[in-house]
């Protein structure tokens, strides 16, 4: 499980790997801030892959769980996400210094694929174990790139949205360690 760690992080952070250090602790992926700040190019072209993996992969979890609750949070996070990836368009189009920044297009980054395959050939309780992990790291490092640009970043219209999306993040992040909690062992 540890080495999926690093490519969690790579995957949420993919196209933004100049504004974010891994630290010494191998443990610890969340996005390394400089002065506590995340530029605009950074934010928006993060966001919409991490986006796209967390509905990508619990589209799998409803399809492959082997537990009701990891499929009733699967359902939450399509909902949730496929809002928030609305959410953001529409602050793309209304962001002042976003004009000039392409998000990336819809193909996952080769880190989330290689996640996205993984689970893909995961089944029963491994599938759960695998999804449940790679849920609880992406929320980690979601809540830390959305709070630190709600506080710093430099697009009102973007800021707004990273403020307005955090509270959900934050329920998703408890809500899986919920059930990381809930499918020990």
């Amino acid at each position: 499980m540890k080495t999926l760690l690093p490519l969690v992080a790579v995957a949420l952070l993919a196209g933004a790997p100049a504004a974010f250090a891994q630290s010494d602790d191998t443990d610890a992926v969340g996005p390394m801030v400089t002065d506590n700040k995340v530029d605009t190019q950074t934010f928006v072209t993060t966001v919409p892959n991490a986006n796209t993996f967390e509905i990508q992969s619990s589209r799998l979890a409803e399809e492959k769980s082997a537990s009701a609750d990891v499929e009733a949070f699967a359902a939450q996070m399509i909902k949730d996400h496929t809002k928030a990836g609305e959410d953001f368009k529409a602050a793309m189009s209304q962001g002042q210094t976003t004009a000039s920044i392409k998000p990336a297009g819809p193909a996952l980054q080769p880190k989330e694929q290689q996640m996205l395959d993984e689970l893909k050939a995961a089944t029963g309780k491994d599938f759960d174990a695998k999804y449940i992990k790679m849920q609880t790291d992406a929320h980690k490092d979601a809540v830390a790139l959305f709070s630190t640009y709600a506080n710093s970043g430099d697009d009102p219209t973007m800021k707004e949205f990273a403020k307005k999306t955090l509270p959900v993040l934050k329920m998703h992040e408890k809500h899986v360690k919920e059930l990381a909690v809930a499918h020990q062992g």
